[in-house]
């Protein structure tokens, strides 16, 4: 399929009439596309460089549209009245302080992936802001200079050569994996390993926490279910999810 658009490139770079006075080239100039290009094959090539191992496709999908349904019946309702009833100020302060929570398993990945300075750099932060940053309410490590570089299990995981496994929609959390997955289990339970000041009880219990968590995770996320205008967002979104992880883990 792209011999056609080669060979026309390689000609017009060798023809001189395409070079200007100033030795600039214009080597698509003369480009011509094949008239007899079979549609459906550019389009199963373009799916093909979007493919990703999904072989629970028909749940995933059905997943999807019911995390879709769960986001607008329920989710985006509740952050509306979230917004609606606290202040700017205290939704800044809950969404630092589970920031600052989420160094612990920062921390731990990164000793496991040997990685020296993000776990020093986690550990300055986690320090900052829960003892300048009262609990972790303000987040004084960012303003010196302490970047957040997030570590988590599938990471880790990843790191030592684990596959990611098939894809996977999680209900209410969105898109994983099978490797993504169990990260999650190990870094909720490094989470629990540590009573941040008793935060569980002061917060109404283990529950209320995280239902003030999913609420806050929902706010602070820009994404919305449909905002892509296209037929094909389940195809992207898993496309771009499985390539960032990718980036993550490679950095």
């Amino acid at each position: 399929m792209l011999l056609p658009l080669l060979l026309a490139s390689a000609a017009a770079w060798g023809e001189t009439s395409n070079i200007d006075e100033d030795g600039f080239t214009y080597p698509l100039r003369d480009l011509e596309f094949n008239p007899g290009l079979d549609q459906r094959e550019f389009e199963r090539a373009t799916f093909k460089a979007l493919d990703v191992y999904d072989p629970f496709e028909s749940f995933n999908r059905r997943m999807y549209h019911f995390n879709y349904r769960l986001d607008q019946w329920v989710m985006l309702p509740v952050v509306r009245g979230y917004v609606y009833v606290t202040p700017r100020l205290v939704r800044t302060g809950v969404s630092n302080f589970f920031s600052n929570l989420g160094e612990l398993p920062t921390l731990a990945n990164s000793v496991l992936q040997l990685k020296g300075e993000r776990a020093m750099n986690a550990t300055a932060r986690f320090l900052f802001n829960t003892i300048i940053g009262v609990a972790g309410l303000w987040d004084p490590a960012t303003r010196m200079g302490l970047p957040r570089q997030p570590e988590d299990f599938g990471q880790t995981l990843g790191h030592y050569g684990v596959p990611s496994g098939p894809y996977l929609i999680l209900p209410a959390l969105g898109p994983s994996n099978l490797r993504d997955s169990a990260g999650l289990v190990t870094d909720f339970a490094i989470e629990r390993q540590v009573d941040y000041f008793g935060y569980a009880e002061a917060s109404g219990g283990q529950f209320g926490l995280t239902a003030l968590r999913v609420v806050d995770m929902r706010y602070s996320t820009d994404f919305r279910y449909g905002q892509l205008n296209s037929p094909f967002e389940y195809e992207k979104v898993r496309y771009v999810y499985s390539r960032a992880r990718d980036l993550q883990i490679a950095e």
